[in-house]
């Protein structure tokens, strides 16, 4: 192979691998359709708190909560607070599960708390309207619909509640 050959192909390997690295890079804050994020504009500890206590205001059940950085900190990192908070009710499990077993992988619903810059918290979760609505039972598209309503109403409770 002629020198010149080689050594375009060796510049296009490495311009290719120049345009991997840049776009593994960026960040898609929102990659899934009927994603919301919203700076709560409240601080995160109280408000991570409110929200606990407005899940089962609103009657439903906290079946998991993660803290990553919970797990940092035992590794001896300190990151900004976060909480993915794990949610649902037995009479939307039963309604789901009786419209379509294989919606339960879509169960609990994932509230995801993050800390910001500013200390505030922001909230980010699919509505359940997209989520349910993706398997074009109708029953579950108005769960969804339903569902998304009182996730709303669950953010809201937790905001009024949070000084």
């Amino acid at each position: 192979m002629p020198e010149s050959v080689r050594s375009l192909l060796q510049a296009v390997v490495v311009f290719a691998l120049v345009l991997a690295a840049g776009s593994a890079t960026a960040e898609t804050v929102a990659p899934y359709s009927g994603t919301l994020t919203a700076d709560t504009g409240k601080p995160f500890k109280p408000f991570v708190k409110a929200l606990r206590a407005a899940i089962k205001k609103n009657k439903f059940n906290i079946v998991g909560l993660a803290c990553a950085n919970c797990a940092a900190k035992s590794q001896g990192v300190t990151i900004p607070g976060n909480r993915v908070f794990l949610f649902f009710r037995p009479d939307y499990a039963v309604r789901m599960l009786a419209a379509s077993t294989a919606a339960g992988i879509e169960a609990p619903i994932r509230v995801y708390v993050t800390e910001t810059s500013g200390h505030t918290a922001q909230v980010t979760y699919r509505l359940p309207s997209h989520v349910f609505g993706a398997y074009r039972v109708t029953a579950l598209t108005e769960m969804g619909k339903e569902l998304d309503g009182r996730v709303a109403k669950i953010i809201a409770d937790a905001s009024a509640a949070t000084k």
